[in-house]
Parts: C-alpha cells; structure tokens; sequence
C-alpha cells in the first residue's frame, strides 16, 4: 500500500511511573505549563525519510517529495511514499488479514517501557545472524525476565550501514539476490511472544533477518497481533533495561504501517 500526505494492553506500571514522574516536574502551578524532562535524555532513533534512504531491493519509486508552492515566506509540498520505508512501523494487518491496522493500535503498545537485546558481537561474525532462545535467556539471567507489556528491541549495530545501502541489505550478485543482514530468529521471536512483549524492533531493515527463507517471523507477530518496527536509527545509547519508548506512527485507516517517529526517554 502506498500512502499520499497534502487501542488492549493496558500501559505498563513502569511507563506510568516515568510519566508520572515527568508530571511531577511540571515547573510552578499553572495548568498547563512546561514539562522539565532536564532529568531524562531524549534519543531519537529514527533516521530522516529522504529520496537517498536506504529502500528495499526492488522498491519502486519509495519515496517522493513534490513542490505545490515555494517562497522566501513558506512552503508546502505533496509527500508520497511506501509504508514500508525508512524508519516504519508494521501494523500487525501487514503480516494477518485479521491484525490490527494503524489507527487500532492501542496507546498503551506505541508507549512502553524498552528492553534491548544486545547481539552486536554476533553480529559483527555473522551478517545473517539470528537471535535465538538462548540468547533471550542469557539476556534474562543478567537483566532480569522481560516484563509483559515491554517493548523488546534488538540492537544488531547494522544502523552504521545505513548510508551504504549495499552494505545494509548485503544483497548478493546472484540473478535472484539473497541478502544478508541479522534479526530476529523466528524461535525467539516465538518465545518473546509467549512472554506477553507489546512490540518487537531492530535497528535492521526488517523483523526477519535477511537470508531467511520466509517472513516466518512477520508472520509469527501478526498472527499474536504484535507490531513491529524496522529500520531503527543507532540503538547504542540505550540502557539494557530502564528506558520508556515512544513509536508514533502515522495513524492510517486501514493502514498495514507507515513512518512512525521513534522516541526513547532515558533517565540521566
């Protein structure tokens, strides 16, 4: 589906305490005032939507930004683009002809608190490396279990490439390119399901890591209507545990995801 621009679960306790928390720091009495967040670090991690963005082998005409008017006084402009590009969020309508489309995704999903697997090392061994079960329980065993309701990201490292789309994708030269990145294993991405997670996302170009035979895992996350994010920006100023989350994607009718502007508020 392409796109022209001119809620479940309920909100996790530790969301509620960090945003309580931001409420308590409203400065003097009046209604309405500014919000201090002077105790949190805001990370951005989504990359800029461009006509140079790295786009999925074989997309066709991903992105377009038009001129209706342009002066030294204003502007506006015509934005066409994939849902699936960029920086983006998977509905879970994208892999379920039952899933939730974007405007029925609950608040309480889009905002939660972060959990980062962290497989860089893998990673950097294996361009088509895989998270497993055992890499979750490792996880576990230093961190503590994933809360239910979390929203669990896997930082891979491969958002440095992301301005060298052939390194990004790892497409090979054969006449039916296979490419190669890392994600997640469907396995685990079974088990982190079984474990109640609000949303899955990998700083990679998708949930599946890329010579997988299938979309094993889109499909494993719309069947449990999951959404899932691709194409983070760089993970590596995250806290393992800690962290509250903000995915806001554009809110569609109908729509099976889109661009969504990812938010993460770190405690200093």
């Amino acid at each position: 589906m392409r796109v022209v621009l001119s809620n479940t679960l309920a909100l996790p306790l530790l969301a509620l305490s960090l945003l309580a928390s931001c409420a308590v720091a409203v400065r003097g009495r009046t209604t309405g005032g500014p919000i201090d967040l002077s105790g949190y670090t805001l990370v951005d991690l989504t990359h800029d939507l461009a006509a140079d963005a790295a786009a999925w082998p074989g997309s066709r005409d991903p992105f377009k930004l038009d001129t209706i008017t342009a002066s030294a006084t204003g502007a506006m402009f015509r934005l066409t683009l994939n849902e699936h590009f960029a920086t983006h969020l998977d509905a879970p309508r994208h892999a379920s002809g039952t899933g939730w489309t974007n405007e029925r995704i609950p608040l309480s999903v889009l905002m939660a608190p972060v959990v980062v697997i962290d497989v860089t090392a893998q990673s950097a061994a294996d361009r088509d490396y895989a998270l497993s079960v055992a890499d979750v329980e490792l996880h576990e065993r230093q961190f503590g279990p994933i809360p239910r309701g979390a929203i669990v990201l896997l930082r891979t490292g491969w958002a440095r490439y992301w301005a060298d789309p052939a390194r990004y994708f790892g497409a090979d030269a054969a006449p039916r390119s296979v490419l190669h990145f890392p994600s997640f294993g469907v396995e685990a991405a079974r088990a982190l399901v079984a474990r109640g997670v609000a949303m899955l996302g990998v700083d990679a170009p998708s949930t599946d890591f890329g010579s997988a035979p299938g979309f094993a895992v889109h499909g494993v996350l719309g069947a449990a209507n999951v959404p899932a994010l691709e194409n983070l920006a760089d993970l590596s100023a995250l806290p393992r545990t800690g962290a509250l989350l903000m995915a806001l994607p554009i809110k569609t009718r109908g729509g099976s995801g889109g661009p969504v502007r990812v938010v993460a508020l770190v405690g200093k």
